[in-house]
């Protein structure tokens, strides 16, 4: 029998990943390819790793998604302008950072991180003027 013809896959035990299998919307392509399986994407420790060092941009990603597909493309892209006009902060160099505005559009104003409660930048030194001359690269 022809291979192309095949309704069920020639080895179905196999563990099939999408790297190989997306057709073109980008889907894993079950009838073609068999079933797919998370275990044989996560093969490594560092496969892992990396999905979960990028758990944030992927859940914000998501976010964007969803919105563009309720609201239209105009929701997202508002909301990625809005986070870029409040992520300009001008203040001055010898005072702490603090960029509430930001939290709040992104969502982490209610959830702790390491940074909001141990204090991981240098103290701030208390010669402005000389924070400010190396600000400005004078």
């Amino acid at each position: 029998m022809d291979s192309t013809l095949r309704v069920v896959p020639a080895n179905p035990s196999k563990s099939v990943s999408t790297a190989g299998t997306a057709n073109s919307f980008g889907l894993h392509d079950s009838l073609a390819y068999g079933p797919r399986t998370f275990a044989s994407e996560i093969k490594t420790v560092s496969a892992l790793q990396h999905r979960l060092e990028k758990w944030d941009e992927t859940q914000d990603n998501l976010r964007l998604n969803l919105h563009r597909n309720v609201y239209g493309v105009g929701a997202p892209m508002m909301m990625l302008m809005e986070r870029k006009l409040v992520s300009y902060n001008p203040h001055m160099p010898a005072f702490p950072r603090s960029n509430v505005h930001l939290d709040v559009l992104r969502g982490t104003d209610e959830s702790l991180d390491v940074a909001d409660f141990m204090n991981l930048e240098a103290g701030p030194s208390m010669d402005i003027h000389a924070e400010m001359e190396r600000k400005l690269k004078m």
